[in-house]
């Protein structure tokens, strides 16, 4: 945690209402993410954040306890989540990564730098969307969140093991898929200039 995020914290627990303004305004967007990626809707995904923003102004003081504010709201974001799917089947008992059906990834975009086309970034969404929904869950915490895989797996309630098979799995899936488009496209360009030579020469 850096020295002004811990400041941040400070004055939240203190009740400085700007600086819990300023909290949320950090925090929102990735949680926001997160929420949707294991509820696939929008207003739930938002009453959900809204709901841990509550229950964290709530804790007063005991907000400058918390060591890891960042994994600590992932795991409230999570299990709310996990509670809002169980509350719309009408399913109860505890919570579990596998009430997850569907983990809706974030749709990566092109940075304004331009380093990635918008080609290569399609290519990365499709290659992500072909995961498992268990293995994208994961993915998405080790590779955006970058969460330590030790906090994934209390987290999630999975094995140090499991984790770094998904996140592999992923990696390894994902290089298979561009390599295979990359090949794909390739032979696209290779036909698309044989077919112009050939118009060259009158032949078709």
């Amino acid at each position: 945690m850096s020295k002004a995020e811990d400041f941040l914290i400070r004055l939240v627990s203190e009740g400085d209402e700007k600086a819990f303004d300023r909290l949320m305004d950090v925090y929102s967007p990735p949680l926001y993410n997160y929420a949707y990626g294991i509820i696939g809707n929008k207003e739930l995904a938002e009453e959900v954040v809204s709901d841990v923003f509550l229950d964290l102004w709530k804790l007063g003081r005991a907000i400058s306890e918390i060591n890891n504010l960042k994994s600590f709201l992932n795991t409230v974001v999570y299990r709310k989540s996990i509670s809002c799917i169980r509350k719309e089947k009408k399913h109860k008992g505890i919570v579990n990564i596998d009430d997850v059906q569907n983990f809706h990834f974030p749709l990566m975009e092109t940075a304004s730098d331009k380093i990635i086309s918008q080609e290569e970034i399609d290519r990365l969404n499709g290659a992500i969307d072909r995961l498992p929904p268990k293995c994208k869950h994961v993915f998405y915490l080790a590779k955006i969140e970058c969460m330590p895989y030790a906090e994934i797996c209390e987290q999630l309630g999975i094995a140090l093991p499991t984790v770094d098979y998904h996140v592999k799995y992923a990696m390894n899936l994902k290089k298979k898929i561009m390599i295979l488009r990359d090949g794909l496209q390739l032979k696209i360009q290779q036909l698309i200039i044989l077919l112009c030579n050939l118009m060259i020469m009158n032949i078709i």
